[in-house]
């Protein structure tokens, strides 16, 4: 008969080896889903540091990282993105720019610090109501663009 005793270290060495890296690895787990789950919320897991293009209807048209950009659009301005199917190309006039900050997360930080997380261009396509908008050249939408692009406020040309 074997030794009840010996069996019973055995066993507990063996299910704290085991349980133990269990419980940490659970642990963590659920620590990272609440993590991601306050993102969620928040709304910036996809898109946090990007400048992100919508329609009035609320389609993304297009993402670009913040870090790539050396200024934002202003409205008004037309962008050219490009399109989800094969012709290429759109133009979009900017509407407005809506900026969201989150507190710095540092920890040498003043309380009232804060850093642009991610950017929302509001826009309209400017080609959408044409009859032959897919058969536009470059250099037209070129012309289009100077057409429709805003005029100086002090009557000035650039």
């Amino acid at each position: 008969m074997f030794p009840i005793r010996a069996i019973s270290t055995f066993t507990s060495l063996l299910g704290f080896l085991l349980g133990f890296p269990t419980a940490i690895a659970t642990y963590y787990q659920a620590w990272k889903t609440r993590q991601e789950a306050a993102l969620a919320r928040a709304g910036l897991i996809y898109s946090k540091n990007c400048l992100e293009f919508v329609l009035d209807d609320g389609t993304t048209v297009n993402l670009v990282s913040l870090e790539t950009l050396h200024t934002l659009p202003r409205p008004g301005e037309i962008v050219l993105l490009p399109g989800s199917d094969e012709e290429g190309m759109s133009a979009y006039r900017v509407s407005r720019i809506e900026h969201i900050y989150s507190r710095l997360e540092t920890k040498e930080h003043d309380p009232k610090q804060a850093r642009l997380i991610k950017a929302v261009a509001h826009v309209c396509g400017l080609l959408e109501h044409s009859e032959n908008a897919g058969e536009l050249s470059g250099r037209q939408i070129v012309d289009l663009m100077n057409e429709t692009s805003p005029q100086p406020l002090n009557g000035s040309s650039r």
